[in-house]
């Protein structure tokens, strides 16, 4: 239970839920016990008007006799009837409580975990499947609302209920009673081993269940890719692989449970038996009557249900606590990037890397190695170099989604690490290299940069991106519906409502990288000739492989293998040689051979 006490501080917000429910399932099982008791009586009612009945045969009385024995028989199944429809009532009642909590709890957790997926690092999303991260936050959430619903409420049912049949059956017969009772240390052996079974073989399901539920979302993900090579095939028998994984594994643990109900019935049966037996020898002996037997056999039948329902509540339970564990595992997991200040102060876009290196701790690759630069608010720097180089690493840090390994960035002369992060980030725009877009309309993706923008400032930001005219071309426009991760749109066409995204947020920062990687020539220079005013007293910073895109920055960096290798303006580094002007002409040289092939 120590992984589910992460639950209590759920169970102390609903507590008026949780205390009420207690309150009712008391109720509920007293109007239940009661009909054994009326039972009783009216069993001792029967014998001794039948006696009577028989001994005014004949004779006037009997009619009146007959009567009155009638009468009370009516009485005791009309007083029954109106226990069962009380106990119903308060059932009823019990499950608006504690059901409803569980609901709640549900509710709370889910949000607490999705909050919490939020802090988390860039790096904690590279270390865990998106499989896996959706299973504990849907799947796991589902097992542990079992507990906190169904088994607490079967649980707190059977105790109230063993308590006051107990204290009744030892009020009858105390002797007959722990005869009755002698097969329970066998029930609770049983249930202690059965339910160590059942949490080992419930965490290794839900580990399965991860894994099934990353392969397919990676299928689905990459469904483009599966038909182009038409492995679809292969795919299936995959996914049936996976999927007999996670059969066998359930199949283990559902021998266990169909062992173990009927392993409680023979127990219980077993009471029952010496419950006959030895309330016969009672009756002999003249301490009991036959209504205190029947009484009692009412109560072992009472018992039937909830300690059957024992060994489905211990395996929810112990299925709730493999879930739980799971999920504290992400709940305990801290993130790193924090603010040691929590600053806010105005941003005017200066940025100062000073010997700063950086190793990715989910592969141990050094990134960069001793980068140093200065960029003076609204002035424009292009981050030259091959794959590899370390460029989008350093758009990363700007951004704080990662931190330094050695060595300090300062924006405006605060050391980066003094800033409230959504503060800081909120001053910047990121066109990230691998784009994505929202299952959302094009303005709606558009406007994910900021809310509070005009439809004519949407328009604005999509001729910046030219994508205005494509826009136009679709039968909704702007309205127009795009699929999972913007599937509708080709390549260039997400880069640019991406580019667009960041362009009306209007930021002081202005980070681009690699963003114009799948656009032609043409766009592409279309695209920069319209930047340039959008750069106008935005610190830019310009990440690409193509020198063409370096030509609008005021300062140019060349990284190679994670250190500046050159450092200038444009007209400078054309003139010296080095990789900046080999690089230069390399992609001039294969702009001229496309144009004169294709020509």
């Amino acid at each position: 239970m120590k992984h589910l006490a992460y639950l209590n501080k759920y169970f102390f917000k609903y507590k008026y839920y949780l205390l009420l429910g207690i309150l009712f399932t008391l109720i509920s099982n007293l109007f239940g016990i009661i009909p054994a008791q009326v039972v009783r009586h009216a069993l001792q009612m029967v014998k001794a008007n039948v006696d009577l009945y028989l001994l005014f045969d004949q004779a006037e009385l009997q009619n009146s006799t007959y009567s009155l024995f009638t009468y009370s028989i009516t009485f005791f199944g009309l007083v029954i009837l109106g226990m069962a429809i009380l106990k119903g009532i308060f059932l009823f009642a019990v499950r608006q409580t504690l059901i409803v909590m569980s609901r709640h709890i549900e509710y709370d957790l889910k949000n607490e975990i999705y909050a919490h997926y939020q802090t988390l690092p860039l790096s904690f999303y590279k270390q865990n499947s998106t499989g896996d991260l959706m299973a504990r936050i849907s799947e796991d959430v589902s097992k542990v609302r079992m507990y906190v619903g169904p088994s607490l409420m079967y649980l707190i049912n059977m105790v109230i209920l063993v308590f006051l049949v107990l204290s009744y059956m030892f009020s009858v017969n105390a002797r007959l009673t722990w005869y009755v009772l002698i097969p329970m240390p066998i029930l609770s052996l049983s249930i202690f081993i059965v339910s160590s079974i059942v949490n080992k073989r419930s965490e290794q399901i839900q580990k399965s269940l991860s894994n099934l539920s990353t392969f397919v979302q990676e299928a689905f993900s990459g469904i483009r890719v599966i038909k182009s090579f038409a492995k679809e095939e292969e795919f299936i028998a995959d996914f049936a692989k996976e999927s007999n994984v996670y059969k066998d594994k359930s199949m283990d643990l559902t021998k266990v449970d169909s062992l173990f109900s009927p392993s409680i019935m023979f127990l219980i049966g077993l009471s029952t038996v010496i419950c006959v037996y030895v309330g016969g020898q009672e009756i002999i002996s003249g301490r009991l009557t036959p209504g205190n037997i029947t009484e009692f056999i009412m109560y072992v039948f009472m018992l039937t249900w909830p300690l059957t329902a024992l060994g489905w509540t211990s395996s929810q339970i112990q299925r709730a606590a493999a879930s739980q564990k799971r999920i504290n595992e992400f709940l305990f997991t801290k993130t790193d990037i924090v603010s040691e200040e929590n600053l806010k102060p105005e941003v005017k876009g200066k940025i100062v890397f000073d010997n700063v290196s950086f190793k990715y701790p989910d592969t141990g690759i050094e990134a960069l190695k001793n980068i140093s630069f200065e960029v003076n608010p609204g002035e424009s720097l292009a981050i030259i170099g091959t794959t590899g180089s370390g460029k989008s690493t350093i758009a990363n840090l700007i951004l704080r989604l990662y931190n330094t390994g050695s060595g300090t960035i300062k924006i405006d002369n605060h050391e980066i690490k003094s800033f409230e992060i959504p503060y800081l980030r909120n001053q910047m725009s990121f066109v990230p290299q691998d784009v994505f877009l929202f299952s959302d309309t094009i303005s709606n993706n558009i406007k994910f940069g900021n809310n509070e923008v005009t439809e004519l400032e949407v328009k604005e930001a999509a001729r910046n991106a030219d994508l205005l005219e494509n826009i136009e071309r679709f039968d909704q426009k702007f309205e127009t519906k795009l699929g999972e991760r913007g599937i509708t749109l080709s390549g260039g066409q997400k880069q640019r409502v991406s580019l667009a995204r960041a362009i009306i947020k209007n930021p002081k920062i202005l980070i681009l990288d690699d963003c114009l990687s799948a656009v032609d020539t043409t766009t592409e220079n279309t695209i920069l000739n319209n930047l340039r005013s959008v750069m106008e007293g935005k610190t830019t910073i310009l990440i690409s492989h193509r020198v063409s895109n370096a030509r609008l920055a005021d300062k140019i960096i060349v990284l190679d293998e994670g250190r500046i290798v050159e450092f200038g303006d444009h007209k400078t580094l054309i003139q010296s040689p080095g990789a900046y002007r080999e690089l230069y002409e390399l992609q001039s040289n294969s702009e001229e051979l496309i144009e004169e092939k294709y020509s």
